[in-house]
């Protein structure tokens, strides 16, 4: 019986996850920016976008110019994330990658300063008073889900250890629309339900800065306004 409701929960936090992303971004790609605002100082060829949206989002360069210790907590959370995601794919097929082996050991660890990362944020938005003037409460909410993630995925691997076999098996079986045994291990059951709920949120949520800082005219516009006439679609339609 448990196994059958997470397995529900599942498939609902999935189709609302792949649907509501799919809906954002279309939105966000079919929102006309009329106007040529590219950060200064900006790259004036194709080339030089690709390069600079690289930097942001392996570098964060821009948070990094702009306040070293929250780059350092950002950063770091961001990429003990890639880490632990690398890691999780190995319960998600049936044969393993190298790639997926060589960062088990690292990734392992990689919750440390995930947790550290989240934080230093999470301290940042009440210590600083800028940060805290302009803070919601879901700004809070979210890091505390991302933390409870991190914890309870950190306890079942250095303290109560779960059937990782079993939970395999009953990941890989959600793939073939099979209903396998759960363990009812309490902090697993936790912990699968924060995933749960932050896939569901995610759509509605500021993280989809994510697939967002693709589509932000500030970092994806070549600088050659003065070589040239910036017109908006629409704008051009009107223009015939």
């Amino acid at each position: 019986m448990l196994g059958v409701i997470y397995a529900i929960l599942f498939y609902i936090a999935t189709a609302i996850i792949v649907v509501g992303v799919a809906m954002r971004v279309r939105t966000y790609a079919r929102t006309p920016a009329p106007l040529k605002i590219p950060t200064t100082p900006a790259p004036t060829t194709g080339w030089g976008v690709f390069w600079r949206m690289v930097r942001e989002v392996l570098l964060f360069q821009s948070l990094y110019k702009s306040n070293k210790w929250i780059w350092l907590f950002g950063w770091m959370m961001h990429m003990s994330l890639w880490l632990i995601l690398a890691r999780h794919m190995r319960y998600f097929i049936f044969e393993s990658y190298w790639w997926i082996d060589a960062v088990q050991f690292v990734g392992t660890y990689a919750s440390f300063t995930f947790l550290f990362g989240l934080g230093g944020l999470l301290i940042r938005r009440f210590a600083v008073e800028r940060i805290r003037y302009i803070s919601s409460p879901s700004d809070v909410l979210m890091l505390l889900l991302l933390i409870g993630i991190g914890a309870s995925g950190s306890l079942m691997r250095f303290v109560t250890h779960t059937d990782i076999v079993s939970v395999k098996a009953f990941m890989l079986g959600l793939s073939r629309f099979h209903v396998g045994h759960l363990p009812s291990d309490p902090v697993l059951l936790v912990h699968l339900a924060l995933v749960i709920t932050l896939m569901i949120i995610f759509p509605i949520s500021k993280l989809m800065h994510a697939p967002g800082v693709f589509f932000s005219p500030s970092r994806n516009q070549i600088d050659n306004s003065r070589d040239k006439r910036h017109l908006a679609p629409w704008a051009a339609e009107l223009e015939k």
